[in-house]
């Protein structure tokens, strides 16, 4: 999701994107300590993902 696309989300859209990527970044570690990983590479920008949705959200003022 580009941040320009984030930007036009409400504060609750953002909310529920954050915590939709969190449960995917939970199941892609739990993944990979099982060896079960099929793209390691996914999990660096799940974590790019949630840190873009949380400085967008500080920007509209919304407190996490």
């Amino acid at each position: 999701m580009k941040p320009s696309e984030v930007r036009n989300l409400s504060l609750d859209e953002i909310r529920s994107e954050i915590d939709k990527r969190r449960k995917e970044l939970l199941e892609l570690r739990f993944q990979a300590s099982v060896g079960q990983a099929t793209n390691p590479k996914r999990i660096g920008a799940a974590k790019r993902e949630i840190a873009r949705l949380l400085t967008i959200a500080t920007e509209k003022g919304g407190r996490l």
